[in-house]
């Protein structure tokens, strides 16, 4: 018995570990979803094969793909670690690694931009109080330019080579996984991952690199489809809302539209820990859609996020609507004919005829606790975080501000990342796998766990205690 308690909490802890491995990766990639987006639109348009070729626009193309979008990575991954200072020298540094490159040096930035800003973070704490007054501007300045140039020397000569060789085979290994029609069982891998809030992770930290590097090959990459692919997500909430019960039932219309329009896919996964069987569906969809996207040759020219229908077309190349439109049909088509017969096999199972159940189910899988009574003071700044501080956090934020406005009271709301959370932040609403998580960043914050976010009564809950 004390030997599988501890190996769940190893487990836990490892679990735990590993998402914030890939929040953090997700947090130097996410924030610049807008330069991806543009250098995709102007892919799309002005290559050769694009919509409206064009040689003298087209040749903003490889410099955006090789300098633009890894130096901001590599800035932001350095700014998450030590704010603007730590910025800049791992924008330093990431440059170093992306000279001389054959390839979209995305994994370097990754690498070089965090460890500038902790290069430089130790620094500063190592001579910290000990720089005569006066001296402080000149110090600061020239250890940031002396350390930054070390770095890009030692990324140049010594990384460069390293990650470039593990890029290399990284995507030759892809495209021999592709070529050989084995591409479809990677959904095994991506779905479960997707459900265990790891989704941000494995599109932003692995298949992005790799769908860029192929893209700037080919122009367009089935990468960017395998995670972001709305159609497994759609076919279950589909089945609840035609088979489901309680409410489930009820609210799985209004988690369609958010899904896969809004393309938040976290709203989905609820309903399926609540039964965990469905996962074969969401496999099973996954694996359909991909087969279709290999048979027709299906690719986007850049990352389409949030994952929603309207992204996902408009990274789509000329003439490919047809491959991904079919791609996602089909994965909604199979993942809702087997998510169908698993809900309605579950029959009169009361434990789980409603989301309050599988909250219940979803707290005990995190090994977190159940809840708790929120009793705080007046706040002033409520922060909404998730994993990556857009989709699910941004749309907490609008649900809680506009009962916050309806019920007259005057309160700042907003949404961030769970590594980025003001430090003024007097209440944090977040998910329950990220409470732990929130704590640490903001300590003196009050936590308010949320499990589900179309579920209200957390926020009805708050509002009445600070009313009263």
């Amino acid at each position: 018995m004390i030997q599988n308690t501890t190996a769940l909490k190893n487990t836990s802890k490892t679990k735990a570990r590993i998402q914030k491995f890939g929040g953090f990766l997700a947090g130097m990639v996410i924030p610049n979803i807008g330069a991806f987006i543009a250098w995709g639109l102007i892919t799309a348009f002005f290559i050769p094969t694009g919509w409206i070729p064009n040689e003298y626009l087209g040749k903003l193309v490889g410099p955006m793909i090789t300098y633009l979008l890894p130096i901001l990575i590599g800035y932001t991954g350095g700014k998450l670690v030590y704010d603007v200072r730590g910025g800049v020298v791992g924008a330093i540094a990431t440059f170093g690694i992306i000279v001389g490159s054959s390839i979209p040096m995305f994994l370097g930035a990754m690498i070089m931009g965090p460890f500038g800003g902790w290069a430089i973070k130790k620094f500063d704490k190592l001579v910290e109080g000990k720089v005569p007054t006066g001296f402080e501007m000149l110090v600061n300045n020239f250890s940031s330019g002396i350390l930054g140039g070390i770095l890009a020397l030692l990324a140049y000569t010594v990384v460069e080579p390293v990650v470039q060789g593990f890029s290399t085979a990284l995507g030759s290994f892809a495209t021999a996984v592709t070529n050989a029609k084995l591409l479809p069982l990677i959904s095994i891998v991506i779905e479960p991952g997707k459900v265990l809030f790891l989704n941000n992770a494995i599109n932003h930290g692995i298949l992005g690199p790799l769908g860029i590097q192929q893209a700037k090959e080919v122009g367009k990459s089935i990468f960017f489809l395998l995670e972001t692919n709305p159609g497994p997500g759609l076919g279950v909430l589909l089945a609840y809302w035609l088979y489901g019960k309680g409410t489930a039932k009820q609210s799985a219309p209004g988690a369609i539209i958010i899904h896969f329009f809004g393309g938040i896919h976290e709203i989905y996964f609820p309903y399926i820990l609540m039964k965990p069987l469905l996962l074969l569906a969401v496999i099973g969809g996954g694996m359909a859609a991909d087969l279709t996207f290999v048979i027709t040759k299906a690719g986007l020219v850049a990352t389409p996020s949030p994952g929603s229908i309207f992204a996902e077309l408009a990274m789509t190349p000329k003439g490919g609507f047809l491959p991904v439109i079919s791609g996602i049909a089909v994965g909604a088509i199979v993942s809702f004919a087997i998510a169908s017969v698993i809900i309605k096999r579950s029959g009169d199972e009361s434990e789980y005829d409603s989301l309050d159940d599988a909250k219940r189910m979803v707290a005990n899988m995190k090994a977190e606790s159940k809840g708790q009574k929120i009793e705080i003071n007046m706040p002033k700044l409520i922060v909404f975080a998730c994993d990556a501080g857009m989709g699910s956090s941004a749309m907490g934020e609008s649900i809680l501000k506009k009962k916050i406005k309806d019920a007259g009271l005057e309160i700042e709301v907003k949404h961030a990342a769970v590594n980025q959370i003001p430090e003024n932040a007097d209440v944090v609403f977040t998910q329950e796998s990220l409470a732990q998580r929130a704590a640490q960043v903001v300590p003196n914050a009050k936590i308010v766990k949320i499990k589900n976010f179309l579920d209200q009564s957390a926020y009805d809950e708050f509002i009445k205690s600070i009313k009263n």
